[in-house]
């Protein structure tokens, strides 16, 4: 099981993803989070393929092509994070910390 814990930003909302290979060949999600329009997502994401999840070929990733349809925020960092523990629990990487650190300067 691969399990990914994003804090989101200046929302504040938690979002913890659980994915792990299901019998099929697919990965199950279990996706938790503070936030109603992830919420909203995590209903209707529960299985993904895992090759088409880590491609913009084609339809391009369920996961992307859901969070555009219910979350309000294109920079919100949940997608990324869940098709991360996708790849990671279907084998096709290692799992590592991402981070994006964000500032802002007058000069």
């Amino acid at each position: 099981m691969a399990k990914a814990e994003i804090l989101a930003g200046v929302c504040g909302f938690r979002t913890t993803v659980r994915a792990w290979p299901a019998d099929d060949g697919q990965i199950a999600l279990q996706i938790e989070s503070e936030c109603a329009a992830v919420c909203k997502l995590a209903a209707e994401l529960t299985r993904v393929d895992p090759y088409r999840e880590f491609s913009w070929r084609g339809e391009g990733p369920l996961t992307a092509r859901l969070a555009s349809r219910y979350l309000t925020h294109p920079a919100c960092p949940v997608p990324s994070g869940i098709i991360k523990a996708v790849e990671v629990a279907a084998g096709l990487a290692l799992p590592a910390d991402a981070m994006i650190k964000v500032s802002r300067s007058d000069d």
